[in-house]
């Protein structure tokens, strides 16, 4: 079981971990021990998650979103495996908080009549301006 938030608490059977063999650090321990933990969550099928919610789980996950519905995430940042654990755990658990806040709609505005004004006020400075960049004829 993972703990999201108070009212969400995701169950065994949809997470699922497989521990691979790490790269980098570790010399020969790198490899004989399976440290990176590939943690497997079926966003898709859980019941626990409102429609817009997995939609909003989607953007967020982006290519970690496979065909079937499932998020992958893949941590090999410690040599201890249940570090490593505890990372993608805390991660997952970081994306979907990130997707139960619905973002807020955005309010039309109109521009207000003084910026309508000094915008073309300035307009029409600007134009003068050009317009005196012509060739100066002779007066006589």
């Amino acid at each position: 079981m993972l703990h999201v938030t108070d009212t969400i608490i995701l169950a065994a059977w949809e997470l699922s971990e497989s521990f691979i063999r790490a790269s980098g650090p570790g010399g020969q321990n790198v490899n004989k021990v399976s440290t990176a933990v590939e943690l497997r969550f079926e966003a898709e099928r859980s019941p626990h998650l409102t429609a817009p919610v997995k939609t909003r789980l989607k953007r967020i996950a982006g290519r970690r979103w496979t065909q079937e519905g499932a998020i992958v995430l893949q941590v090999d940042e410690t040599r201890s495996q249940a570090r490593n654990r505890e990372i993608a755990r805390e991660r997952l658990a970081e994306m979907i908080r990130q997707a139960l806040v619905a973002p807020k709609r955005r309010i039309a505005t109109k521009p207000t009549l003084g910026s309508q004004r000094r915008r073309l006020a300035a307009k029409t400075v600007r134009g003068e301006v050009k317009a005196l960049r012509g060739k100066v004829g002779d007066e006589d």
